[in-house]
Parts: C-alpha cells; structure tokens; sequence
C-alpha cells in the first residue's frame, strides 16, 4: 500500500520533527535521536507534578500530540508498535521533573510496564518523587487477569492534567488517576486491519464482517461478527460495555481508529444516543481520532462515571488542538423553516392511472440503482444511482398526499418533491423540469408539451444541450420521439444514451472535469437512467 512516508526507519521521528514545528514553539523534543525520542513542553512550570505518558507510535494524536497545558507534559514515544526503551523513558522523567514529582500514565502492555517501571526506579535513586499508574480499561477480553489499556487512557491525561495544572500535588493527582481508571470502559469494533508501515498487509477481516474487541496495535479481536450496519454495530458494543457500566450518568468517548470518515463517526454518535443506554451518557469526547491505530477502519467508545467535578475537569482549557473538548450530548434541535420555505401542500386527490404511472417510474429508478452507480464510478464519485433512488423512494412514498388528477399541480408538487429529497444539482434541475412542466400545463399544453417545456427550461437554466454528454441527450430525443408512442421515445433514449458512450469531450456536468480516456466507452449514467426509465415504460405498456 502506498504512504506517504520515506523509510520505516525514519518515519517517527520525523513525525516528531513534523509535529514540533508546527507547535508555534509550544513543544521541543530531547536530544537523543533515533533512540531517545521524547516531545516536552516548552512552557513547563516545575513547581508543579509533570505528567509523562507514552508508548509505541502509530496511535497518533496519543501521545506526543496531547503534550500541552491542561495536559501531558511530555511524552515518549517508541517505534510504531514498540515501547520506548528505558533511557528513553528516564530521559523524559528528568527533563520535566521538579521537587513537585512526577506521575507516570502507563497502557496496561508488559513492555510499556516493565521499561517504565524501570525508568521510574531508577528516576526515584535520583531523589524524584515519581508515581505510577496503569491504565487497564479494555473489557473485550473479561476472563484475561490483566485488561488492555487502550482510549479510556486519556479520560486520565485530561482529569490528572487538569488537577496538574491547577496545582494539585502528587498525592492527590495520583489517587484521582486511580479513580479514573476503576471507572472507565473501552471496547473497539474494526471493518479492516490496519497497515504498518513497511509491512504488507494483513487481510483477515472477510466482506461482511467486523471485529470486535479487537487491540490498538493490530490484534485480531475476541471475535468476528457480522457487520449489518452501524446501529447493529453500536449496539454490539453497547452490549459489551452495559456490565460494566458504572452508576449514574456517564461521559463518553468516540474515538475513531484511523480510517473511519467523519460521516461514519457521526453516524456512530447517533446510535449511541439512541442506544439502550443513550439516556446515562450525558457527555461526549470527539468523535475524533484520538487513541488509533494507524489507518484502521473502526472505532472505539470508551465510557467513564462522570459528575459535575469530573465533567469540569475534562472541560477545562487545553493547548494541544488534537483534544475535542467536552460537548453535552443532548436532544437534536429543530427549527422552523423560515417564511417562504415551507412548501404549500396541495389538496391531495386520486387517479389510478396517474399513481401507477409514478410508482412504475419509482420502482425502475430504484431497481437501476446499483447498476448506474458502477457506471457513474467510471466517470464521476458513484452516486447517480443512490441520488435518483433515493429520489424514487421519497416521491413513492408521497404519492397518497400528491394531486394526482390535476395535472398542473402534479407537475409542480412532484418538482417541490425533488428540490426537497434530490441532492446535487440533478435534483434543481428537475425540480425546475417539472416546474417549468406545470407553468406550461396551466397554460393549457398538453402533456408532451408540457414536458417538452420543462426539457427547454432545463437547457436555458442548466446551459447543457444535445451532445454535450448529459441526460439530456437521452431525455431530448425521447420527447421528441413520444408521440409516436412509448417503444419509440425508449428506442430513441437508448440510442441517444449509447451515443454518449462515444462522446469523449463532455460540456456540463462533473464528467467535464475528466479526461478523456476516463469517459471513452462509458455511457452517461444520467442518459442512461433516462434510457431505463422509457425501456421500463415501455415494457410495462407492451
């Protein structure tokens, strides 16, 4: 797989260097390089307790890009997926560490433990006053004796950063990381594996899965399952976390894992909130990447007790951009539409042959749906299809409220439809097609007319004509031909839509961005779906 990187050997700490510069000065890194890579703060007060974290790499933002005030004050950083080594760690603890001591936040991961361990007995033969705490929110696996320290981590840099910040002493930070860390829950689901770099990939998540309970360095989870969707999905999770759950109200923790889009995160918060225990969360963290893992495709929620204590302490001011903040999570808000936006619905009235002719063109648009978005992928972003089907279903499920006997409020409440449940300028232009249809019909047209009209209005407004690679070189000829009947309007949309298959220069629409090897032998999908519709017609009619 391709990355942007250079070599393996040199990818952290250039990360690191990348990171530091762009930090206005707020951050510096140890000298040492490529065995001692630590990131510090360069605004740090030693009266009071430092906060060291750390571990491998590849969990980006954490940890190096939570250094900052409000929370870590340095961290160190291993190789992807390695521990750092025990000078490593020592270094990071002298150079931040004053009379104040110094609390180490340490993933419950043996090799994390043993060389921070050390680190933190060789720091206290130094004379530092030096705690440390281990972080084991996993619950995927209940029966293991010793849990996972993965997202539910930084529920303790925040609280003991903002304790350290306010001048708490060791003592006091340490026991409320403690408390923290009773508290917090994580579980993570995964649709892919993730790609270290340097390395191929591993392809063990089959179509149709997911993981669950899976680790942040690439361990296959407790189980696969089948994926059905996001809110299966969250509900999983849910299901897994809800023994655990403390008493009270919650806060949580939506990190996304490296690859997941930020659609598919909000998506997830939403399922949270509906989910069966939506009502105890009453915070949220993200949904951001914080704790990842490299480039994988899933996410994480991780759920911490919360009162208004902890809650203000996760919500104080922090400088390293990479922490969200804190966000109530609450009820969606819904406004009116201003005046003049909300349509005027008209009276509905029944004509069987009208609801039949609209439910046929419907069913026909959502049957080509897969097929016109592999074609739109071809030459566009793949989506022609699910924009018209989406289009189809919404007008379908409108038709009992439609004027389906009086043709000239039809044409313009179908036109309301579609500016409301079409998206993209398909969706204006039709709306204007059917507009410009009912002006026409008023005006006493008939109907070949009237929607000859709409086509005409499309063209002024849209500026596309026959030959410029769009519906309407299927959609022109189509109308033209119909009142010779439906068989020639479908012969004479198909061959206008074959037709732009050798069209290789298109004038309008996103294919006038492509070159022209990406369209030769591709149809229009627009034209196609417009060829499919009159075929459909046409078949249904014989």
């Amino acid at each position: 797989m391709k990355q942007f990187i250079n070599a393996r050997d040199s990818l952290v700490t250039e990360a690191i260097d990348g990171l530091v510069r762009a930090s206005s000065g707020r951050l510096a890194r140890l000298d040492g390089y490529p065995h001692v890579k630590v990131v510090v703060r360069t605004d740090w007060d030693r009266s009071k307790v430092a906060l060291v974290s750390g571990g491998g790499s590849g969990h980006e933002p954490s940890h190096a890009g939570f250094v900052g005030r409000g929370m870590l004050t340095a961290a160190v950083c291993g190789d992807v997926f390695a521990s750092p080594s025990v000078d490593a760690v020592l270094a990071g603890i002298l150079a931040v560490t004053g009379k104040a001591g110094c609390l180490l936040v340490v993933k419950n991961y043996t090799g994390d433990r043993l060389n921070f361990g050390l680190a933190a007995e060789r720091a206290r033969a130094f004379g530092l006053d030096v705690s440390m705490v281990i972080v084991d929110d996993d619950v995927a696996l209940p029966d293991l004796p010793q849990a996972r320290g993965v997202a539910g981590t930084l529920f303790v840099h925040k609280i003991a950063g903002a304790l350290a910040e306010a001048g708490a002493d060791l003592g006091t930070i340490t026991a409320a990381a403690e408390r923290v860390i009773a508290g917090a829950i994580s579980i993570g689901m995964s649709l892919d594996t993730c790609t270290v770099p340097g390395s191929p990939k591993e392809d063990r998540i089959a179509a149709g899965r997911a993981e669950l309970g899976l680790g942040i360095h690439g361990e296959a989870g407790i189980e696969q399952v089948e994926f059905a969707g996001a809110r299966a999905a969250m509900a999983m999770v849910v299901e897994r976390l809800r023994p655990h759950l403390g008493a009270g109200d919650h806060v949580a923790l939506m990190n996304n894992l490296g690859g997941a889009t930020p659609l598919e995160m909000s998506v997830l918060v939403e399922e949270l909130a509906r989910s069966e225990i939506g009502d105890r969360v009453r915070w949220i963290v993200g949904p951001a990447p914080l704790m990842t893992s490299l480039d994988m495709h899933g996410f994480s929620l991780s759920l911490l007790p919360a009162d208004e204590a902890r809650a203000k302490a996760l919500a104080a001011p922090v400088a390293p951009q990479a922490w969200p903040g804190l966000e109530r999570l609450g009820e969606v808000g819904v406004l009116p539409l201003p005046d003049g936006l909300t349509p005027i619905q008209p009276m509905a009235s029944a004509h069987p042959g009208n609801r039949a002719l609209i439910a046929r063109c419907c069913e026909i648009l959502v049957a080509a749906e897969a097929d016109l978005n592999a074609l739109d992928a071809k030459s566009g972003d793949g989506d022609t299809g699910s924009t018209l089907a989406g289009a189809a279903r919404a007008l379908a499920g409108a038709l009992d409220r439609m004027p389906l006997a009086d043709p000239t409020q039809l044409y313009r409440a179908i036109g309301i439809e579609l500016s409301q449940t079409m998206g993209g300028s398909s969706g204006v232009l039709l709306a204007i097609f059917f507009a410009a249809a009912g002006d026409a019909s008023a005006s006493g047209r008939s109907w070949i007319g009237a929607l000859s009209a709409g086509l005409d209005r499309v063209m002024q407004v849209g500026g596309a004509q026959p030959g410029d690679r769009t519906m309407i070189d299927a959609l022109a000829p189509a109308l033209e031909a119909l009142p010779n009947g439906l068989p020639a309007a479908a012969a004479a949309a198909r061959a206008g839509a074959d037709r732009t298959a050798e069209i290789t220069r298109a004038k309008a629409g996103r294919a006038a961005y492509l070159a022209q090897d990406k369209l030769a032998g591709h149809r229009d999908p627009g034209a196609e779906a417009v060829a499919r519709l009159f075929e459909g017609l046409a078949e249904r009619a014989g």
